[in-house]
């Protein structure tokens, strides 16, 4: 009796706590890697920027030694399986994100590759591009640089708000950010300027 009523809390307990608590479906990072990977590659290179990944820097999951099977929790019991699928894919292909793709090709196939070659502009750690040495660059063309570098963080801005959205996630706007602002740098060219965690300018 003592025990069917000590299963009965147990039940209950889990229950409540599966109802109580917002489960957040975990961000799938190399398959974020990838496709943004996949992306800037296609940006750079069909813009005439050719710069061959070095590795993606994506790690493999480690998975677990044969016969070790990690413990299941309470949790695991009574949250569907749907909700822990291995590695889900991401979707980076909208028509919104196909027509930001070809404004940013058009951008490094024209000025905006001049800037980095110059290191006038350079890749910050949020995703984004920056003037980093407006000195460098003639006074009558300060403000045409400026523009450019506008235009194109608006595109960067919506790009990763709309994958956040695309994949029914907009909480994976700031991983999706950072995913790409690393793989901006690891794309880009020897010499190309990039800040660091800290903000510093470094070059590549």
């Amino acid at each position: 009796m003592m025990r069917k009523a000590l299963i009965g809390v147990v039940t209950s307990a889990a229950i409540a706590l599966v109802g109580c608590v917002t489960i957040n479906v975990y961000f799938p990072e190399a398959a974020a890697q990838k496709a943004a990977d996949q992306f800037i590659g296609n940006v750079l290179d069909d813009s005439g920027v050719a710069q061959p990944a070095q590795g993606s820097g994506t790690a493999t999951p480690a998975r677990p030694a044969p016969g070790k099977q990690p413990s299941a929790s309470l949790l695991d019991l009574v949250i569907p399986a749907a909700q822990a699928a291995d590695a889900p894919d991401i979707q980076v292909r909208t028509p919104q994100t196909d027509a930001i793709r070809e404004r940013m090709k058009a951008r490094f196939g024209g000025q905006l590759k001049a800037l980095f070659d110059s290191g006038a502009v350079g890749f910050t750690a949020n995703g984004q591009v920056a003037i980093r040495d407006a000195g460098s660059l003639p006074l009558d063309q300060r403000s045409q640089a400026n523009a450019i570098v506008g235009q194109e963080n608006t595109d960067r801005d919506a790009l990763y708000r709309e994958i956040a959205r695309a994949n029914g996630h907009p909480e994976w706007e700031a991983q999706i950010r950072k995913t790409f602002a690393d793989g901006w740098v690891q794309r880009s060219p020897s010499g190309w300027y990039y800040q660091d965690a800290a903000g510093a300018w470094k070059r590549k």
